[in-house]
């Protein structure tokens, strides 16, 4: 009698033991959390004329690679202000975006000061952090486009307005897709640019689409939040080849 209860009690324990495992392997295990944006420093050395850091893994870490740059003209920060305030909250991106920090400490200088844009010490200053620091990281990075983010005060014929330095290539034709899908963002080719050479041309020579995007320093900021948000969602759907 012992011996067949020892059977019975033995068989119930393999089959709640069995059931037990079934249970554990069928229960979905929780799906890993996304990896969060995090900031980093790139540059904080007391020789140089600033300090650039990167805002990394916005958006969708999956996705496509774009980066964002702002501060390489200091004198226009409202503009990437208001970017790196949006870009970050936005939900539902399909594209990874990383957007790098240029922050100009000698010679910032004001509007009206007297310098023209080729003599202007605060923009020189941005420009070659831009190149120094920014540019090989971009190069190296696996970037499928880059934009750097300006703004102007009203001296061209379009005040909110895209492009690219190159008048052929992929960098021109997504500015231009994107101007097409911005009801309030133009395409527009300004004569020349200082910062060219400094980070968007030289991209572009090198196998990494670029574009500026410039807005008006003096709008309203709620047509700053406006524009930047047309920029962000026509970037966001662009199909980079």
């Amino acid at each position: 009698m012992i011996k067949k209860e020892y059977i019975i009690i033995s068989a119930l324990l393999i089959v709640i033991i069995i059931f037990s495992m079934l249970i554990m392997f069928t229960i979905e295990k929780p799906a890993e959390s996304p990896q969060m944006p995090y900031r980093e420093t790139l540059a904080n050395n007391s020789n140089d004329s600033g300090t650039v850091e990167v805002i990394r893994n916005i958006g969708n870490p999956n996705g496509e690679k774009v980066a964002y740059v702002v501060g390489v003209h200091p004198l226009e920060h409202l503009t990437h202000e208001t970017l790196v305030r949006m870009l970050p909250e936005m939900s539902g991106l399909n594209k990874s975006y990383d957007i790098y920090l240029i922050n100009v400490t000698d010679d910032v200088g004001a509007y009206g000061s007297g310098y023209d844009d080729d003599t202007d010490p605060g923009r020189q200053n941005g420009q070659n952090l831009a190149y120094r620091y920014v540019y090989p990281e971009i190069l190296k990075g696996n970037y499928r486009l880059a934009i750097d983010v300006h703004s102007n005060i009203g001296a061209y014929e379009f005040k909110t307005f895209v492009f690219s330095p190159l008048k052929e290539g992929l960098g021109t034709e997504y500015a231009n897709e994107v101007a097409m899908n911005c009801p309030d963002i133009a395409s527009y080719s300004p004569d020349s640019t200082t910062s060219g050479p400094y980070l968007t041309i030289p991209l572009n020579e090198n196998g990494i689409p670029a574009f500026y995007f410039e807005e008006y320093s003096f709008a309203p900021q709620d047509d700053k939040d406006l524009h930047i948000n047309e920029l962000i969602w026509a970037v966001d759907g662009l199909n980079l080849s």
